[in-house]
C-alpha cells in the first residue's frame, strides 16, 4: 500500500510521519525492537526498508523520544526500544494534531477559505 521510495515528497513526509508516531505509540505501551516494530508497520501496510527503520528509531534515541536497552536473548544482543517522559509528551502532541487534521480533512469540518 505505502511505499516510501516513491511517490510524492508530501506523503513520503507524512508517512515518516505516521512511522515515527506508530513506535512512539507501541514503545510507550511496552518495550518493542526492531524486527517486531518492522513486522508491525507492515501489518498496517507501510511498505518500508530495515534501512529505513532502523536510522529512524536511532534518530529518536538521540532525539531524547526513545531510550534503548540491550538485552541477550538466545545468545544475541536485541535492542529493546522504550518511549521516554519527553517521547510520551511528543506523543502527546501528536494525537492531538492527527485529532484535528482528522476533524478538519476527513470529516470536513472547519471554515472554508474566502
Amino acid at each position: 500500500m505505502r511505499d516510501f521510495e516513491r511517490g510524492s515528497p508530501v506523503l513520503r513526509d507524512l508517512e515518516l510521519g505516521a512511522v515515527r508516531v506508530h513506535i512512539l505509540h507501541h514503545a510507550a505501551r511496552a518495550p518493542v525492537y526492531g524486527s517486531w516494530m518492522f513486522e508491525e508497520l507492515r501489518r498496517h501496510g507501510y511498505e518500508l526498508s530495515y534501512g529505513t527503520l532502523y536510522p529512524a528509531l536511532h534518530r529518536m534515541e538521540e532525539q531524547g523520544l526513545l531510550k534503548r536497552e540491550d538485552r541477550v536473548e538466545g545468545g544475541r544482543v536485541r535492542k529493546y526500544y522504550t518511549a521516554t517522559e519527553r517521547g510520551r509528551a511528543e506523543l502527546e502532541r501528536a494525537r492531538r494534531v492527527i485529532r484535528e487534521l482528522h476533524r478538519e480533512v476527513v470529516e470536513g469540518e472547519g471554515p472554508d477559505p474566502g
